[in-house]
């Protein structure tokens, strides 16, 4: 078994440094930690492994189909932030606390925007650039994916 805290450091190592990828084998548990996504043979292989895991989920639409989402594409002055990982979405630091940041909220370089739920560790995402939050994608508490839409911002 794998010692939270030491997950937690070998996160923050990897993100502090200059390494894309770290792979350990520590008491006959395997982590692999990326900063890029895997490839789409990789991407196939653990799909094919979750589905069987778990039980069905409605499929996304093939490429190339509009959905109703698609439909209302945003303006393309507006800045996107999108989820670095994949768990769960939260405005706030609590249930009972104000949230980060509302549609209007001018947000700079370093203000926290949301918390990112990802196997029980509490990740904090901020801003990388200044604008108002023109649209929050996402609802408290929903699941999010890798690179999924969560804020569009209007450039200050």
């Amino acid at each position: 078994m794998i010692n939270l805290d030491f997950l937690q450091s070998l996160i923050q190592a990897i993100d502090s440094s200059g390494l894309d990828s770290l792979e350990l084998e520590r008491g006959g548990t395997r982590i692999k930690l990326s900063k890029t996504p895997p490839t789409a043979g990789a991407l196939a292989t653990a799909a094919a492994q979750a589905a069987a895991a778990a039980p069905a989920v409605a499929a996304p639409p093939p490429a190339g189909v509009e959905t109703a989402s698609d439909a209302a594409a945003p303006p393309s002055d507006l800045i996107e932030i999108k989820s670095p990982m994949v768990g769960t979405f939260y405005l706030a630091p609590a249930p009972d606390a104000p949230p980060y940041a509302e549609v209007g909220t001018r947000v700079s370089p370093g203000d926290t925007l949301c918390i990112i739920e990802a196997m029980k560790l509490m990740n904090e995402l901020e801003s990388e650039v200044s604008g108002v939050i023109q649209e929050i994608c996402v609802d408290n508490s929903d699941p999010v994916e890798f690179g999924q839409v969560l804020y569009r911002l209007s450039p200050s």
